[in-house]
């Protein structure tokens, strides 16, 4: 339903499309009679019932989590942010998008979304529970990527970001497609995703690189990499 304007803007019908929801600060310009509202991804918040570690994972989805607003109504919104690249994503019952929160743009209001941690992403849904996210977490601090994702499923479109423009790799044959996390963008399809160590921690210590970490992601479906390293 979104509709690429140039390589870094897109379009959409807010009434076509069931609502709308995108980056806040995202809108350019919008014709007709449209409403925004602050929207927020369910389980992204700080308020997980439980004990301290279910809290702390709450608090970190919620520093995880980009603001949004839903667009509703009918007339026409134009999106972009930062002069960075777009692209469009069309989304199919049974399959899944994950997307890094920073790297997700805007998506269509039917599609239904979750947080879950990058570190071991299943194919299905679920993210590897507790402390599948709380590895996660540790894993994105040693990365600079992301903690956590967000998993978009249903039928719909979604629109991503990158620097430099986008690399869509094919996941599916023998050997995992190995990335470099600060250069992933989103997976799509039945694709599972886990971060591994490339070195002993002790000589990862001192250095940036994200070389240090690398996200194996292996099943059936595309990975999607941006051509930087560059955080969004």
């Amino acid at each position: 339903m979104f509709e690429k304007v140039n390589g870094k803007v897109v379009k959409v019908d807010v009434g076509q499309a069931g609502g709308v929801v995108a980056r806040t600060g995202a809108m350019l310009f919008y014709q007709g009679q449209v409403a925004f509202a602050p929207h927020q991804i369910p389980g992204a918040g700080p308020g997980m019932g439980g004990g301290g570690l279910m809290r702390m994972a709450g608090a970190m989805m919620a520093g995880e989590h980009e603001r949004t607003m839903l667009a509703r109504g009918n007339g026409v919104v134009h999106y972009g942010l930062a002069g960075l690249e777009v692209h469009v994503v069309h989304v199919q019952p049974g399959a899944v998008l994950r997307a890094e929160a920073s790297r997700l743009l805007a998506n269509t209001g039917g599609l239904q979304a979750s947080v879950v941690s990058v570190a071991s992403s299943g194919g299905g849904g679920g993210g590897g529970g507790l402390m599948g996210a709380l590895r996660g977490a540790a894993a994105g601090v040693a990365t600079g990527q992301g903690m956590f994702t967000t998993q978009l499923s249903g039928q719909g479109s979604a629109v991503l970001l990158a620097h430099g423009g986008f690399l869509e790799l094919q996941v599916g044959g023998p050997n995992p497609v190995v990335v470099d996390p600060q250069a992933f963008v989103a997976a799509y399809g039945n694709v599972q995703t886990e971060l591994k160590a490339a070195m002993s921690w002790r000589d990862a210590v001192g250095r940036g690189a994200g070389e240090a970490m690398q996200l194996h992601c292996h099943g059936q479906g595309v990975v999607y990499v941006q051509a930087s390293e560059e955080k969004l």
